[in-house]
Order: structure tokens, then C-alpha cells, then sequence
């Protein structure tokens, strides 16, 4: 076995990246403290082409190092945008069509691993504060939300390794049913 380069990856440019088709998803950052966390939303955005990236509230926006460190760049191939209110964007999102969910633990929320996705329907994905998580008033306003089943005795995961989790099961059905 040999580790490919990464010119042998092929992967495609900034510009190409921007003309190519997007996952039709939307990755909502409500209130996130860290900028690290955002920049690896940035970096898990990219891999997986989400349409952009709304950064709301507090969250850090680029250009911001601590958000680099961790983007390694896809803040620049990544759209985004900055809210002055996580209500506001989800507002916005349900007006233009989106189903919001809110990525939180909630009375009736779905499980991840048995959450019906329409690969025909636009989502659009409510991460929280590290703290706090998804604010009520946001939770409110959304369409639903969905949760990642766990078995540990913590009651959540870093908030960027949640993006990546739930990101990948909306890649992998909105994907192959497209």
C-alpha cells in the first residue's frame, strides 16, 4: 500500500470548487465561541460542498487566524455568510425554502441514524453555542430537529465534531439518491 500525493487527489480549485454543483445544505452557526471550531465547519463544509455557511451572532468570520488554523483555506472556497441573529438566518432560510433543523438534543428529536432525508428537499442545519448549544429561541423557529444517538456518559460532542458527523450522513443519502 502506498499514501497518495495530493497532487494525485485532483482536487479541484478554488474557482472550480465555486462552479461546481453544491450539496443543497446549509450549515447555521448559532453563537459558536471558538474560532477554531468554526474553521473546522469551514474544512468539513468544503469536503463534503455545502451551498454556504452562516455564521451568526458572536461567531468568528473570516479573516480571523484562529479560524485559519483550523480552515487551512476553505474559508475561501466556502460561501458564507454573517447574521446579526441566528433567528434572523433561520427566518430568512424558512422564507427561501429550507427545512431547518436544529442539531440538538430536544423533545422529539429524531435520532440521526433513523431521520427520514428527502435527497429531493433543501436542509438547512442548526449547530450550536459550545455551551449553551442551540439556543431556545432559535430551536423555536426551526422546522424539527435531529440528534446524534450516543452511548457514553457524556451528553454531547464538540461541536465540530457534531458538523462532521451529521454532515457526512446528509452527503452520504442526499448523494446517493440524487
Amino acid at each position: 500500500m502506498r499514501k497518495i500525493t495530493n497532487e494525485e487527489l485532483h482536487r479541484p480549485s478554488v474557482e472550480e470548487f465555486a462552479a461546481m454543483p453544491k450539496l443543497p445544505l446549509v450549515v447555521v452557526l448559532d453563537n459558536v465561541r471558538s474560532a477554531q471550531n468554526v474553521g473546522s465547519f469551514f474544512r468539513t463544509g468544503d469536503a463534503f460542498a455545502v451551498e454556504r455557511i452562516a455564521l451568526c451572532g458572536i461567531t468568528a468570520v473570516p479573516p480571523c487566524r484562529e479560524l485559519h488554523k483550523t480552515a487551512l483555506g476553505a474559508e475561501q472556497s466556502v460561501a458564507w455568510t454573517h447574521h446579526a441573529s441566528t433567528v434572523e438566518c433561520i427566518d430568512e432560510l424558512r422564507a427561501a425554502g429550507y427545512r431547518v433543523l436544529a442539531v440538538e438534543q430536544v423533545e422529539g428529536a429524531a435520532m440521526l441514524d433513523a431521520l427520514a432525508v428527502d435527497p429531493q428537499a433543501r436542509y438547512a442545519l442548526v449547530f450550536g453555542n459550545e455551551v449553551e448549544g442551540v439556543s431556545q429561541e432559535a430551536v423555536d423557529r426551526c422546522d424539527g430537529a435531529v440528534e446524534i444517538p450516543q452511548l457514553g456518559t457524556k451528553h454531547s460532542l464538540n461541536v465540530s465534531v457534531s458538523g462532521g458527523v451529521v454532515l457526512w450522513e446528509f452527503f452520504c443519502r442526499i448523494r446517493s439518491k440524487a
